[in-house]
């Protein structure tokens, strides 16, 4: 059967077969299915769906899928969904919409949902507290397992906003949390200080979540209480939203790192000027950036000229040094996005990846001479494998610090990925690559131009 069932059962009319379909699998499956297809396809297969599995499918699609699902149903279908959504996802959602559909949904929520929204939306993208749930449910020392049950079953809502419990004082402040799996497990009559857990993690509203999301991930935390700057519980970040936002953050650095800007939606959602406008900006600023090694080959043109065989090489010397670069950066990059280097780590750093680069180096050039010596004389040999020697420790060396500067700088440490780190090394390899012919075939040189020269 073909991959794209959906998309061929609603091309062929057959809407009872749609509807059975859509019934017969998991929301997961359908709403893979619906991102692939085209805004009047989400909508016929969105109509045709029961309400349950609707709001289930509806709140797993991408913002942008969800902005154009929107559109393409009645106004009433509209504002059961968004009525429906927790509020971290509903301000997701009001992010991607035109603000004229932003203020009309927002009109329609009760005042409670709209208060909520607003909170959220207050904060700025990228934050802790834009992505967490709030008015969450806490529970105080004192209260007894029983206590603590009845509160949660008096509060509905998503099942993953109750896998841990923050444990608060009477100003609302953070003392501790408690699983949910603990609190069911004990003995009737069992007090929550009993089983909280004192030494909890916390982020404030403000932190990134980036921050947030790699500290669920480290610590193996089913939810991460929010703060507010006086220490009192404000909200709580669920795994799943964690899981998802550094999906995100993942994804931006992907982008950058091939010298693209993240499209901020689904690949097959975004438009083809889209696509364009995402990269031609970083092939532009790449291109201008490869002036410089125009510049370098034009200053080194005489030496060239006397000796053709160096032109031979030039692509082989630059590649290698601009994938060692682009390694160091790479691995560096991700380093820094889980917590393990930080910038005050540079010097250790700088020297572990120079010695990194000279071992290289040496691996390369042991193969590089011999070779290279057969076909084109020991002196070819020898700049060819001096060459690569030193292009890997220089390499090495850009790639490992230039995430770390950037760092420094506020700039997100994917610029200085592939793209950039390649486009340096590139010229400067150039010019380590002449320096190193001039002082081995100097002599030759001069006689070769002197050649020229009369010729």
């Amino acid at each position: 059967m073909s991959t794209d069932v959906l998309s061929d059962l609603i091309g062929a009319n057959a809407t009872d077969q749609v509807r059975t379909w859509v019934h017969g699998n998991h929301a997961v499956r359908v709403t893979e299915e619906i991102g692939r297809l085209d805004p009047s396809e989400q909508a016929v297969a969105f109509r045709l769906m029961e309400k349950d599995k609707a709001l289930e499918v509806f709140e797993r699609l991408d913002p942008e899928h969800q902005r154009t699902l929107l559109e393409g149903l009645k106004e009433e279908r509209v504002r059961e969904l968004v009525e429906a959504m927790p509020a971290d996802r509903r301000a997701r959602l009001l992010d991607e919409v035109p603000a004229k559909v932003a203020t009309r949904l927002m009109e329609g929520l009760s005042r409670d949902q709209r208060d909520t929204t607003a909170e959220l939306l207050g904060y700025e993208q990228g934050t802790a507290g834009r992505m967490m749930v709030p008015a969450v449910v806490t529970v105080s020392p004192e209260s007894t397992r029983e206590a603590a049950l009845q509160k949660l079953q008096d509060r509905p809502g998503r099942s993953d906003e109750y896998s841990v419990l923050p444990v608060t004082d009477q100003q609302r402040r953070l003392v501790g949390i408690v699983s949910l799996s603990d609190i069911v497990t004990s003995p009737q009559g069992t007090p929550v200080q009993d089983v909280m857990l004192t030494d909890a993690y916390s982020v404030t509203a403000n932190e990134s979540r980036e921050v947030a999301g790699r500290l669920i991930q480290d610590a193996d935390l089913l939810g991460l209480p929010v703060v507010d700057s006086e220490d009192r519980v404000i909200g709580i970040i669920t795994v799943d939203d964690a899981m998802e936002a550094l999906e995100e953050e993942v994804t931006e650095d992907a982008y950058r790192a091939g010298g693209a800007e993240p499209l901020g939606r689904p690949y097959l959602a975004a438009t083809v000027f889209g696509l364009a406008r995402s990269r031609a900006v970083w092939l532009l600023v790449l291109v201008l950036a490869a002036v410089l090694t125009v510049n370098v080959l034009e200053f080194f043109e005489e030496t060239l000229e006397s000796m053709v065989v160096l032109a031979l090489f030039i692509p082989l010397l630059i590649d290698t040094g601009g994938n060692a670069g682009s390694q160091a950066a790479s691995a560096m990059i991700r380093a820094l996005a889980v917590g393990e280097v930080r910038f005050r780590d540079l010097p250790r750093i700088l020297w572990r990846e120079a010695r990194v680069g000279v071992l290289l180096g040496v691996m390369l050039a042991a193969i590089g001479f011999p070779i290279a010596s057969i076909f084109y004389g020991t002196d070819i040999g020898l700049i060819i494998s001096l060459t690569l020697l030193v292009v890997c420790f220089w390499a090495s060396s850009v790639g490992g610090i230039l995430p770390l500067i950037a760092t420094r700088l506020k700039i997100d440490p994917a610029v200085f990925s592939a793209p950039v780190v390649t486009t340096l090394v590139d010229a400067t390899g150039l010019i380590i690559y002449f320096l190193i012919a001039n002082a081995v075939l100097g002599d030759q040189l001069a006689t070769a131009a002197s050649a020229l020269a009369v010729w």
